[in-house]
């Protein structure tokens, strides 16, 4: 199929997209609630009044900086949580127990988002289309290849954070100017708040559940201009219309 692709003129034409890719292309949150609530059922062996989610957040934050993003992490993080809250109690089969969660995580198939599919063909028709993501390079290499969508990528990025500085280096590995480069995800903190201090665009659209990490404060969007769209499918539309113009 042939695409319609009008985008914006002069400075200001769009040349780069960049798509997130968890919760953005294909569901991901939720497989990781499903787990955090089977972890906590696990523990009211020890601790029958249970546990606050809070204190496996907390591990999880204080251990970003060793483990990174991903299942592995996230896996250790709860095998620190519960040695913790347990004294040192724990049993070595609900280690075994955890370890599993993570091995079902990994192995869980991947489920797009509805329209990604066609929004996703639509968009490498018109623009050079890259993904931009992170946590662990080998479980996202396998959810990029599960998903079907890796032909349409003209490049993929891996990072372990998501910041300034990495999408600066992104734009100057593709040789575009931030006028030229949008990125579209479902996190304010790690899509859209970096990419405009950048002086790039930015695209939002919302996924319910999304990882209370990923949230920022309201103050934080106060002047901070990009579009907001409920779905994916309205993506490749907001381009060809040439809406990206810094009015949030």
């Amino acid at each position: 199929m042939k695409y319609s692709c009008t985008v914006m003129a002069g400075n200001d034409s769009i040349e780069l997209v960049a798509l997130d890719a968890d919760d953005t292309l294909w569901h991901n949150e939720p497989m990781y609630t499903s787990a955090r609530e089977r972890f906590c059922a696990l523990l009211t062996r020890y601790e029958p009044a249970g546990i606050p989610d809070e204190r496996l957040h907390q591990v999880e934050m204080r251990n970003l900086q060793h483990f990174g993003y991903g299942v592995k992490g996230f896996v250790l993080s709860m095998i620190e949580t519960a040695i913790e809250l347990t004294d040192g109690r724990l049993e070595s089969a609900d280690v075994r127990t955890i370890m599993g969660l993570g091995r079902d995580m990994l192995a869980a198939p991947v489920t797009l988002l509805d329209g990604v599919r066609e929004a996703v063909e639509e968009l490498s028709a018109c623009f050079r289309l890259i993904l931009v993501t992170k946590g662990d390079l080998l479980h996202q290499e396998t959810k990029l290849a599960g998903s079907g969508l890796g032909d349409r990528f003209t490049g993929i990025e891996i990072v372990s954070e998501k910041n300034v500085e990495v999408y600066r280096r992104v734009m100057r590995r593709y040789g575009v100017q931030p006028a030229q480069f949008v990125m579209v995800g479902n996190s304010l903190r790690s899509d859209i708040l970096p990419v405009l201090e950048a002086g790039a665009h930015a695209v939002y659209i919302p996924y319910e559940g999304t990882w209370i990490h990923e949230h920022v404060a309201e103050e934080h969007l106060r002047d901070a201009t990009f579009h907001e769209i409920p779905a994916i499918r309205e993506l490749p539309a907001l381009l060809r219309r040439s809406l990206l113009t810094r009015s949030r």
